[in-house]
């Protein structure tokens, strides 16, 4: 037996966690170098324990939302 959503520890459990998986998504993404990549904002939803970080490099914007119990990227939404 599994334990429940609720028993189960979360993958990104930090805001340093959860920056860092998003600039990896956006280097793998669009080619870009970690230096070029600044983080604008963060937000973690405790209904649906997701994390959202908006990063900005160059002259475009992105904001990468992820599954903090499955530490996963599930949309890059470029703004």
């Amino acid at each position: 037996m599994s334990p429940g959503i609720g028993l189960m520890k979360r993958r990104l459990e930090k805001e340093k966690d959860a920056i860092a998986l998003a600039i990896s998504g956006i280097m793998k993404n669009y080619k870009v170098a970690e230096e070029q990549i600044s983080t604008l904002e963060t937000k973690y939803d405790d209904n649906t324990g997701d994390w959202y970080v908006a990063l900005g490099w160059n002259e475009k914007k992105a904001i990468v939302k992820m599954d903090s119990v499955q530490g996963i990227i599930t949309e890059i939404k470029e703004i």
